[in-house]
């Protein structure tokens, strides 16, 4: 089997989109007992051809899926099919214990997931009914539009951060200062709640109208470098234009996870790890919410 979503953040959307494009099944995980490497909504398309297009797992249950699909085809119908603890298919276990619940589905409604597809394209959220029926079962999917990040600086660890990000599939905004970017104008530019932003400038002149652009946004993450001088400079910039604490403590700074690292690579994975990580557990709460 081959993953054409190679270079995509978010696999689920990967097969969402193949779904709406292509006779593929979709399968989702529609209710979990234990623990799993996958969150309940996960999803994977999987061509006539067994190609698939997303992740729930590992090969093993990839493979084992496509012949459930395959099934499903030659019925016309979905179906739901237990793995783990409490399934009735001996031969295959999880390796973590947990059981899984996976929706089968052969024929999605395909003109519901073109739509969703075009929302999410839109910056807007998406739902999705699930051919799902049963107590406890997930019975349709949110979608939140994938990251966005937007670079602001004129220094080798944007250029650095802008490369690392777009190599992991995700897609970004980097205007270049002086051309793009003029000291003391706001951008511009546009940023959702799906957006990250941050500024990567030795000169913090430059943050004055960019940082004051970027609290007027409903980013989800806004960062600046700098040590503890810049910070407390920043802090009082920001007072100065008659911002609050609340939104002041928008900005992280210093922005990374990695502390006092001295190379424009280590500092662009560093700074991409806390954004990643900040929009995980931003989407992992939303998927906690009851659907």
């Amino acid at each position: 089997m081959t993953n054409p979503d190679e270079g995509t953040f978010d696999p689920d959307q990967a097969a969402l989109r193949c779904a709406a494009q292509s006779d593929a099944a979709l399968c989702t995980i529609v209710r979990l007992d234990g623990s799993f490497s996958r969150r309940v909504g996960a999803q994977i398309a999987i061509l006539t051809d067994r190609t698939c297009v997303g992740s729930l797992a590992d090969g093993c249950l990839e493979s084992e899926l496509a012949s459930q699909a395959d099934e499903a085809r030659a019925r016309a119908e979905p179906r739901i099919v237990r793995y783990g603890a409490g399934s009735s298919i001996v031969d295959f276990r999880l390796p973590c214990g947990s059981g899984v619940d996976i929706l089968i589905d052969p024929e999605p409604d395909r003109d519901m997931l073109g739509d969703a597809v075009a929302r999410l394209d839109a910056r807007e959220a998406a739902t999705v009914p699930l051919a799902a029926t049963g107590e406890g079962l997930l019975a349709e999917r949110s979608y939140e539009p994938s990251l966005r990040l937007v670079v602001l600086g004129e220094s080798l660890e944007a250029r650095e951060l802008d490369r690392l990000a777009r190599a992991y599939g995700i897609e970004t905004v980097c205007p270049e200062p002086g051309k793009d970017l003029a000291l003391g104008r706001k951008p511009a530019l546009s940023a959702d709640a799906w957006t990250a932003i941050v500024l990567l400038f030795h000169d913090h002149e430059w943050e004055r109208a960019l940082l004051d652009w970027a609290l007027d946004t409903t980013a989800f993450f806004i960062g600046a470098i700098g040590g503890k001088a810049s910070r407390e400079a920043r802090i009082a910039m920001l007072r100065g234009q008659g911002r609050g604490s609340e939104e002041i403590a928008r900005v992280r700074g210093p922005v990374g996870l990695i502390g006092h690292t001295r190379d424009a690579r280590t500092l662009a994975l560093s700074i991409l790890s806390e954004v990643v990580g900040a929009y995980e557990g931003m989407r992992g709460r939303a998927a906690d919410r009851p659907q």
